[in-house]
């Protein structure tokens, strides 16, 4: 299991938090077809993916703001346990949390071949509009 949590702006505390099972992508950005829906005018329609390899989770940045990571810009990353993405400069902040059995895994082999999954249905996994502007 993965799970996201949305951080205050100021506190860093949880305000809004999704779990997902079984998905083996997640899509996270201002537009109404994404797995975790952010309205924020800095956050990109389409804006991150979170894909889910055999034995790690990884963060690929899609959209035109930039994904960041202690203020770093990246492209694509392994998850850690606990890490924080920011989706752009100024914009909210999400933790990503593993549960035990996806924290605790090796790096896959530079030569592994991983295969193609299927797309979620639509009515799995989908998560709560964001009621209020995220600065």
């Amino acid at each position: 299991m993965i799970t996201l949590n949305l951080l205050h702006p100021i506190e860093s505390t949880p305000i809004q938090t999704w779990k997902f099972d079984s998905e083996p992508m997640i899509r996270i950005g201002r537009s109404g077809d994404n797995d975790v829906i952010l309205y924020s005018s800095v956050v990109s329609r389409y804006h991150v993916e979170l894909h889910r390899h055999s034995l790690y989770w990884e963060i690929v940045n899609i959209g035109a703001n930039g994904t960041y990571i202690n203020d770093q810009q990246i492209d694509k990353e392994r998850v850690q346990d606990g890490v924080i993405i920011r989706l752009a400069t100024t914009g909210p902040k999400l933790q990503i949390l593993l549960d035990a059995s996806e924290s605790m895994t090796p790096l896959p082999p530079r030569d592994a071949v991983t295969s193609p999954t299927s797309p979620t249905k639509p009515s799995e996994g989908r998560a709560t509009v964001m009621s209020r502007k995220l600065m």
